[in-house]
């Protein structure tokens, strides 16, 4: 297992390998009863639960990548807490659909328990329909 010597560093990782379309991995780092909200679309528990809800989409996209513009922590690894202000970027049927994401983690004896993220369903929706 590895250790994070920030609950940011491992929030960071996390991130960093959904972007690489491996969702199981980053579930790896969830606890068992984590929360995973995604506010306009409901939510998940445990590994098995976020891993099931991202995968389908994440596999469906040629390319992604999440852009942290802001990221502020508190605590530690052992009880912390991670927010971050991202674009989430995701490539699908040749185009870019990019998404403003406000992201909360806490992070609990080196694990995520909460991933709650808050973004406008609309401004994804939009993006999908043709000539948008």
């Amino acid at each position: 297992m590895t250790t994070y010597d920030s609950p940011g560093a491992l929030v960071r990782t996390f991130i960093d390998l959904l972007v690489a379309n491996q969702p199981d991995a980053a579930c790896a780092m969830v606890s068992e009863d984590c929360e995973y909200d995604n506010v306009p679309m409901g939510k998940v528990f445990g590994p098995s639960g976020i891993s099931g809800s991202l995968a389908p989409f994440l596999g469906g996209c040629t390319a992604i990548e999440w852009n942290i513009h802001r990221q502020v922590e508190s605590g530690t690894v052992a009880n912390g807490t991670v927010f971050n202000e991202r674009t989430d970027r995701f490539q699908l049927g040749g185009r870019w659909v990019e998404v403003p994401v406000c992201g909360i983690f806490e992070v609990r004896d080196g694990k995520i328990t909460l991933w709650r993220d808050y973004f406008d369903q609309s401004t994804f929706r939009d993006q999908l329909t043709p000539g948008a």
